[in-house]
């Protein structure tokens, strides 16, 4: 029986100034080996709930407590401690262009070496043997030693999820990893994703526009319209009503097949 991984209560995050409330009171729980997809229009609140949680945006009010350990309240050192356990894949990668893939692959090691090593990316023969077969399981061991920005979009979203291995994470968080990506490679990226949730045993928690990927990978839905919850459960719940509450009356699904 899974317990809970995430507990989050009363969420709130207001931005500039008291101007923009960009999360409203949220309160949802996230079950150990769960894929949660997070639904909604851009300026949602997805990314901000994403950045929240391993504290790259500090919360303004609530509780966000994982595995046990209340995040809000952590120090910075335990911070380090958490975040290593959280990986995150970006939107637009987030990788050192003019680095090698192997570089940056590795750089998903860095919590777990010295501050000395890592200051010089002085990493252990185990470590690039590690980044090598993980470059491997995503299918473009060959680019090891190119610069990352020689990489098609594609390719560049594996060497995000290539790192995002290296840390052995409990959680990976996936903020729109394939918005950027035509539909037969968006779905190349969410089966590597699908196979970190089923095979290493990794909670997932991705943001996606698309209600057909969704249902695709999702075990449970969490939907957000302007900072607040209006939608949890199973993808199959989700009815053409529930779907244009979500996205407005004008909204046509679009599905990515």
């Amino acid at each position: 029986m899974m317990d809970d991984l995430i507990r989050i209560e009363h969420l709130t995050k207001i931005y500039e100034r008291g101007e923009v409330l960009a999360l409203n009171d949220v309160s949802f729980t996230v079950k150990r080996g769960e894929f949660l997809v997070l639904l909604g229009l851009s300026g949602s609140g997805k990314s901000t709930l994403l950045r929240c949680i391993n504290r790259l945006i500090e919360p303004t009010a609530g509780t966000i407590v994982f595995d046990g350990i209340d995040v809000t309240r952590a120090s910075s050192r335990q911070l380090r401690q958490i975040r290593r356990r959280m990986a995150m894949i970006f939107q637009q990668f987030n990788l050192v262009k003019r680095s090698t893939v192997l570089t940056n692959v590795l750089s998903g090691r860095l919590g777990y070496v010295s501050p000395a090593a890592s200051a010089i990316h002085k990493f252990s023969k185990q470590d690039i043997d590690m980044a090598m077969a993980d470059l491997d399981r995503v299918g473009i061991p060959e680019q090891a030693y190119k610069r990352a920005d020689e990489l098609s979009g594609g390719q560049q979203q594996r060497v995000g999820i290539a790192r995002a291995l290296m840390q052995q994470p409990d959680l990976l968080m996936a903020d729109e990893p394939v918005s950027a990506l035509d539909p037969a490679t968006s779905h190349s990226v969410m089966q590597h994703l699908e196979t970190m949730n089923r095979e290493d045993g990794v909670t997932v928690i991705a943001s996606l526009h698309f209600l057909s990927l969704a249902r695709r990978y999702g075990t449970r839905i969490l939907a957000l319209k302007d900072g607040e919850i209006v939608f949890e459960g199973l993808p199959t719940e989700i009815d053409e009503a529930k779907f244009k509450e979500i996205y407005g009356e004008e909204a046509e699904e679009v599905e990515v097949r």
